[in-house]
C-alpha cells in the first residue's frame, strides 16, 4: 500500500515545480521537451523525404504518449490533492472535465485510437491533428505564457461585448450588401453568407479579393464599411493593450513576477502551498 505522503509528493512533482524542488523542475521540462518533438514529429510528417524515417517517429512518438498517459493517471490519481474540498470521486471527474484534464486527455488519446479505426481513413487523419492540442500544455509552465491567459479572463466582459458589436455589424453589412449588388452580380452576391464573407474580409481588414462590390452605391458603402473594419480591429487590441499595461504594472508594484503564476495552479487556479 502506497503511503500518503509518497502520493502528495508525486502530486507535487507533476504539480508546476518550484525553483527549489529539483526534481519537479525536471519533471517539468520533460514534459515541455515531449510535447515539443512531438510537435516536431507532426511537421515533419507532412514532408515525403522523411518517410524513411516513419519507424524512428512512431517509436518516439510511442515513448512521449507513454509518458502523457502515466501523466495523465498520475493526475487523476492525486486529484484528492488538487481539489482538497471535494470527495475523491468527485475530485476525479473536477479534474477530468477542467480544460487543462480534456487537453492532457486528448495528448494521448489520438494514439490508440488506431484500434477502433483503420489508419487509411479521414476519421484517424483527423483525429491525429489533434496532438496540437498538446502545446496548450506547454501554457502551464512558464509565466510569460500565462500572462495572456490572466489578462484573458480579467477583460473577457469587455472582449465579449466588442465580439458582439463586430457580430451585430457584419451581420448588418452582409445584409445591406447582398441587397445592394445581389442584381448587379447574382452569381457573386447569392444569398446572405456570401454578404457576411464580404463583410469578414472586409472589417477584418483582410480584403482577399474574391468578391467585391460593383455598383457605385455599392462601393461608396464598402468604403465605409472598410473604415469601421479598422476600428472594429482596433477595439479589442486596445482592450488588450490595456489589459497588458494593468498585469506588468501590478507584477512590477507587487514585485513577484517570479510568484506570479507559479503558486497558483493551471487546473483550478487556486494557490498552491
Amino acid at each position: 500500500m502506497i503511503r500518503e505522503s509518497t502520493k502528495k509528493r508525486i502530486f507535487e512533482i507533476i504539480q508546476i515545480g518550484k525553483e527549489t524542488d529539483f526534481v519537479s523542475r525536471a519533471f517539468d521540462f520533460t514534459i515541455v521537451a515531449a510535447i515539443l518533438l512531438n510537435l516536431l514529429i507532426a511537421i515533419a510528417e507532412t514532408f515525403e523525404t522523411m518517410e524513411v524515417y516513419t519507424s524512428l517517429f512512431r517509436s518516439v512518438e510511442a515513448a512521449t504518449v507513454i509518458l502523457f498517459t502515466v501523466e495523465y493517471v498520475l493526475r487523476v490519481w492525486t486529484a484528492g490533492y488538487l481539489y482538497p474540498e471535494k470527495s475523491g470521486g468527485r475530485a476525479v471527474v473536477k479534474f477530468v472535465t477542467s480544460f487543462y484534464g480534456i487537453v492532457d486527455l486528448l495528448s494521448f488519446l489520438p494514439f490508440y485510437l488506431p484500434v477502433f479505426f483503420p489508419e487509411g481513413i479521414v476519421a484517424f487523419r483527423m483525429f491525429r491533428i489533434v496532438r496540437i492540442l498538446r502545446l496548450f500544455r506547454v501554457n502551464k509552465y512558464y509565466d510569460a505564457l500565462n500572462v495572456i491567459g490572466r489578462v484573458l479572463r480579467r477583460k473577457r466582459s469587455q472582449l465579449i461585448s466588442s465580439v458582439f458589436i463586430i457580430f451585430v455589424l457584419m451581420t448588418a453589412s452582409s445584409l445591406c450588401m447582398y441587397s445592394l449588388e445581389h442584381e448587379a452580380q447574382p452569381e457573386v452576391f447569392q444569398n446572405a453568407f456570401s454578404g457576411f464573407w464580404w463583410a469578414v474580409s472586409t472589417l477584418l481588414t483582410v480584403g482577399y479579393g474574391d468578391i467585391y462590390p460593383i455598383t457605385v452605391v455599392g462601393r461608396i458603402f464598402g468604403i465605409g464599411i472598410t473604415f469601421l473594419g479598422v476600428g472594429m480591429v482596433a477595439i479589442p487590441t486596445g482592450i488588450l493593450s490595456a489589459g497588458f499595461v494593468e498585469e506588468m504594472s501590478e507584477i512590477q508594484t507587487t514585485g513577484k513576477e517570479g510568484e506570479t503564476e507559479k503558486n497558483y495552479c493551471p487546473y483550478c487556479g487556486k494557490k498552491l502551498n
